[in-house]
């Protein structure tokens, strides 16, 4: 599997190490003109012993990196402190063979010496505390990843400054709130998938247990009279078509999931496909007392979709709408252009949703257990999230909303194109 690295190549670590030598040669150079207006010689001489004094620098810091000695310090401050303790003896030797070139006194050189070791020390002194201050920084950062690893996805660390080490933690900190937030879509999924089963098994169990039932009595000869077989021979119908939708459901869910929604897109009438599944409620909105009604703006037609997967939207929507919604009340539907494409909008007189649910109705084998009437055949928790992803699978986008004078209204958007 190929990956693509995050870090600087040694090779460009080099280079730009060797550009900051050269640029000091250079600018030694320019300072020493600058200052003193030596004449050509001393000049040439000066380049040549700031380039072998460089060099010798070079070779060391060279020497240090391929041998790997970076790379056996335990602590970083260490590390650190080895850095300085190296940049601090290679000043000491190019300042002190400068001032021997110089012809200095042996005064003057010992008492350079002294003051080169004395400043060396301070810097290093001064090098080391900053080193400890910065890997403190990174010891928080290691200790909060352990704590993460150990499972406790609330910790963070203190931001301090605007550096790397800061960007660093605040980098720490949103990684950190993305997996405790993941962490808790992780749980409430799995506590969906649980219940789901517990749904399923009770959904699937109850009306094969009627079947069976009915069945028996049938064909033990319990049931003779003509009109009370074809009302048992109705129920196990029923039955058994809400045996099928709820294995259509799961299906299409797993289809889905398998990213295996493929779209049919022709030019097709929605008032037309509208009133076809309002017709197909008309039985069972008669029966629970509820009106349906429908309109369509004449000039949304056509549009162009997957008739049989839109269709199984507004099912969805519709039959939502007709089992929450109380006797005597009302089912609207209508659709109208907007922008770019056309509206449907399924309106019910129900007692609406809570609000906490109205962000998690799309969400995957969510049910809405207040509002759910199995008597009037209550879904799978499958179906909106269905409706949720044949709509976005056509650019569209999906929605729902409590209306301000009682009930809810489910709404999509497709484009027309």
């Amino acid at each position: 599997m190929n990956s693509t690295s995050l870090f600087p190549s040694p090779i460009s670590v080099s280079i730009r190490f060797l550009i900051g030598v050269l640029a000091a040669i250079v600018g030694g150079l320019i300072l020493f003109l600058a200052v003193l207006n030596p004449p050509t010689e001393e000049l040439w001489a000066m380049a040549q012993f700031l380039s072998a004094t460089a060099l010798l620098s070079v070779a060391a810091v060279y020497l240090v990196y391929r041998l790997g000695w970076l790379h056996y310090s335990p602590r970083l401050s260490w590390t650190l402190l080895g850095g300085y303790g190296l940049a601090s003896l290679l000043t000491f030797l190019n300042v002190f063979i400068t001032a021997r070139l110089m012809f200095a006194s042996d005064h003057d050189l010992r008492l350079a010496a002294v003051l080169l070791i004395f400043a060396g020390g301070i810097a290093t002194a001064l090098g080391y505390f900053l080193s400890i201050a910065l890997s403190e920084k990174i010891q928080w950062v290691g200790r909060a990843a352990a704590a993460i690893a150990e499972g406790k996805r609330n910790v963070r660390v203190d931001v301090v400054g605007k550096d790397e080490l800061a960007h660093l933690g605040e980098t720490f900190n949103q990684m950190a709130e993305q997996l405790e937030a993941a962490e808790s879509r992780h749980r409430e999924t799995e506590q969906l998938r649980r219940n789901l089963l517990a749904w399923i098994g009770h959904d699937l169990r109850t009306p094969l247990a009627s079947i069976q039932a009915l069945v028996e009595a049938l064909t033990d000869g319990y049931v003779t009279d003509p009109a009370e077989t074809q009302r048992y021979l109705r129920t196990v119908q029923r039955d058994a078509s809400a045996l099928s939708v709820l294995i259509d459901e799961l299906f299409e869910m797993a289809e889905i999931e398998a990213g295996g929604l493929h779209l049919d897109r022709q030019p097709i009438s929605l008032a037309d496909l509208i009133s076809d599944t309002l017709e197909s409620f008309a039985v069972m909105a008669e029966e629970l007392g509820i009106g349906l009604s429908g309109s369509a703006d004449p000039r949304v037609d056509p549009v162009m979709l997957d008739a049989g997967l839109i269709g199984r939207v507004l099912t969805n929507l519709i039959g939502n709408a007709v089992r929450h919604t109380p006797p005597g009340g009302s089912v609207a539907v209508s659709a109208q252009g907007v922008v770019g494409g056309v509206r449907v909008d399924v309106f019910d007189s129900g007692p609406g949703i809570p609000e906490e649910s109205l962000s998690k109705v799309f969400e995957q084998f969510y049910r809405v257990e207040q509002s759910r009437s199995r008597a009037r055949g209550g879904g799978s928790g499958l179906g909106l999230t269905i409706a949720k992803a044949v709509v976005e699978s056509h650019g569209g986008v999906i929605g729902v909303e409590n209306r301000a004078e009682g009930g809810a209204r489910f709404y999509f958007v497709l484009p027309n194109g």
